[in-house]
């Protein structure tokens, strides 16, 4: 029996070993991770625990003011949480007095030492208590707790594998130490490199940008955004991996707005998620933000103007203190972090956006500042512009200079003829539209584009169903009524002395009225005659048809109406001249020269010849301006020119004419447009 009661022992004994060995295992494995502080503490203390079955346990790290905080716990009483209790203080003193010593303790349950400086333990349970260290240095405590009731010696084993787990730890500290010496001295690298880059140009557009794409790195967020103060609005000038910010972007309109109503009150704003502590504006536009941007943090931090340092001296001599934020002069912007996808704590991105906020403030305030400078624009170019006086470069400014004066002296004293022109096309003088006079579909078009006619030719025939049926109508009602008139006629004559005079008095009458009736429908008659002659449409002159191509196609059995022009008649062999259409904005020139006796000559070239220039003489110029298809409003000038001088004329070829307005500045000719634009919409 007492042999197989030995063999159960042993084998859980090799059991419980073998699972303790495991447990090291996992904690040397976690002690080389790259775990936060608060996975490792949890993973670390639970192992720990289970290792010694121990009831629970703590971790306690030493703050900055050197006082011991609680890292992580596992079964720890609320009266060890309560900071107000008594138990609470003996247990905080004996804690400190562990860690000031620097030596591993083993605390018996409810006890505690004469001096009250070294506290005791309030709790029923054994506190096994050992140092966390790290380059000698002592940073934190491991309290484990366990039962009381085992033996000394195993009591002092617990002590020597909780010390043993801390020195495991302790390189875990060291590790974390360096890697954060590391990110330290590289996010100071980047600060460098900030403040460089958003202290290098005093330009505010470029800072604005080099604030948003170089905040974002040394941020870490997904972006960065920049407002500048206009008036009461605060406009987003430049946001990170953006080459420009376009302002109809809903994206940019909304961020417009959230800052506009953030820098309003003066205050940061914070959003992770909620708004129902926010104001309601704040909240509306925060809230129509996010559902277009999609941002899980925003932080919107209003950009303030730094104190100079002549004011701060002033405010530390009369005592003033400054405790979140010494910025207190006016708002100048604000500055926009998000975080879309990234999710890094407030304990790191916290002093880096303080960081980001200090430079960028300044920054931006010196840019506002000499961009506001009184003809900084006309000072910057001409600073830029001081290596033309340099000795080198002087003789070749001087040469330049003076090669543009020649040149200035050239184009306002030199002088040459005026010349405005204007487009329009050649057309000859005698030309006759042929018009419609009566309504009707064309059954048949019996010339074709550039046929000669004579006069009187029929040129088109139409057709008006209506129109016949008129003339039929009344030369029905005209033949009935001759009819009638004979047959009473003829009663009167061979009836004539038979009838009373009653009767023949009736009979004339009626054959009076039919008389009259008759003369009426033979007028109608006639006139409906008329008008159907009228629907052969004949030539009104001899010449030559002119016919548009769609027209020509698309006039048979087509409705025409009265007054609709059908085609022109022009006579190719009389007298030719060019119709310009010069825009209103020239008469002037054209006005001022013809009173001065000029504006007469024109020039003109044909575009089937722009080789060859033509002369001709201004014969009319219209008193009112009209609007033109191409060219606008403008008035018609009729030019006069030599018809022998032009070997094949086609009316309507496009012309492209000049008049001369006298004699100008050699400058003023070729940039009078110009000029004539900035007194009409800069000077005047």
């Amino acid at each position: 029996m007492s042999s197989e009661q030995s063999s159960v022992n042993s084998e859980t004994v090799e059991q419980t070993k073998q699972q303790i060995r495991s447990l090291v295992g996992e904690i040397s494995a976690l002690s080389k991770s790259e775990l936060t502080a608060e996975e490792y503490y949890a993973e670390f203390l639970q192992r720990v625990v289970q290792a010694l079955a121990a009831v629970g346990g703590a971790i306690w790290t030493v703050g900055k003011d050197r006082h011991l905080d609680l890292a992580y716990q596992i079964n720890l009483s609320d009266t060890l949480l309560d900071a107000s209790s008594d138990e609470a203080g003996r247990h905080s003193r004996l804690l400190e007095y562990v860690a000031q010593s620097d030596e591993g303790r083993i605390v018996p349950p409810l006890s505690g030492a004469t001096d009250e400086r070294a506290g005791g333990n309030p709790t029923h349970f054994l506190l096994v208590l050992s140092p966390l260290r790290a380059d000698g240095k002592v940073e934190g405590l491991v309290e484990i707790f366990q039962r009381p009731d085992s033996p000394p010696a195993t009591q002092r084993g617990y002590l020597r594998f909780v010390e043993q787990m801390c020195e495991l730890a302790g390189e875990w500290l060291k590790t974390q130490q360096l890697r954060q010496f590391t990110d330290r001295h590289s996010l100071w690298a980047q600060a460098d490199q900030f403040s460089r880059q958003v202290h290098e140009s005093l330009d505010l557009r470029e800072t604005a940008y080099a604030v948003a794409n170089e905040g974002r790195r040394l941020i870490g967020c997904d972006r960065v955004s920049v407002g500048i103060m206009r008036g009461r609005k605060c406009v987003v000038d430049a946001v990170s991996g953006q080459d420009a910010v376009e302002d109809r972007s809903n994206i940019v309109h909304l961020l417009g707005q959230v800052a506009t109503r953030v820098v309003a009150t003066g205050e940061p704003l914070w959003y992770e998620g909620a708004t129902d502590d926010l104001p309601p504006q704040i909240e509306k536009a925060v809230d129509a933000y996010v559902d277009e941007s999609y941002s899980k943090t925003i932080a919107v931090l209003p950009l303030r103007r730094p104190k100079s340092a002549d004011q701060a001296a002033r405010d530390a001599s009369e005592g003033a203190v400054e405790r979140d934020n010494h910025h207190t002069g006016e708002v100048i912007g604000a500055l926009i972090v998000e975080q879309i996808e990234s999710k890094l704590p407030q304990s790191v991105m916290m002093p880096r956006v303080d960081l980001v906020y200090e430079h960028s403030s300044r920054a931006i305030a010196n840019s506002m500042e000499h961009t506001s400078l009184f003809l900084m624009p006309l000072w910057r170019t001409l600073g830029r512009l001081s290596w033309v006086v340099r000795a080198r470069t002087l003789p070749k400014t001087l040469a330049v200079t003076g090669l543009i004066l020649v040149i200035l002296g050239i184009l306002t004293f030199g002088k040459r003829d005026f010349y405005l022109k204007a487009k329009g096309s050649l057309q000859p003088v005698d030309v006759a539209d042929v018009f419609v006079a009566q309504s009707g579909t064309v059954v048949e078009s019996l010339v074709e584009d550039q046929q000669m006619v004579n006069e009187g030719d029929v040129l088109v025939r139409l057709r008006n169903t209506d129109l016949d049926v008129q003339l039929e109508d009344v030369l029905g009602q005209l033949q009935s009524t001759q009819q009638q008139l004979i047959s009473a006629r003829e009663t009167r004559v061979i009836q004539g002395k038979l009838l009373s005079e009653e009767e023949a008095i009736r009979l004339d009458g009626q054959i009076a009225e039919m008389q009259v009736r008759e003369r009426s429908l033979t007028r109608q008659h006639e006139l409906l005659q008329e008008k159907s002659r009228q629907l052969e449409i004949r030539a009104p002159m001899s010449g030559k048809v002119m016919l548009a191509w769609d027209v020509e196609k698309s006039l048979k059995n087509r409705t025409v109406d009265v007054g609709q022009v059908l085609m022109s008649i022009a006579d190719m062999s009389g007298d030719w001249e060019v119709e310009l259409f010069m825009p209103e904005r020239r008469m002037g020139h054209i006005d001022t020269a013809r009173k001065n006796g000029q504006g007469s000559e024109v020039k003109y070239i044909l575009a089937t010849e722009p080789k060859t220039e033509r002369t001709g003489e201004v014969k009319h110029l219209q008193k009112i301006t009209e609007m033109h298809d191409e060219e606008g409003h403008s008035v018609q000038i009729r030019v006069a020119i030599d018809r022998s001088k032009i070997s094949d004329p086609r009316p309507g070829t496009t012309v492209t004419g000049k008049v001369l307005c006298g004699r100008r500045a050699i400058g003023y000719t070729w940039f009078h447009e110009a000029i004539e634009w900035i007194q009409a919409n800069i000077l005047f």
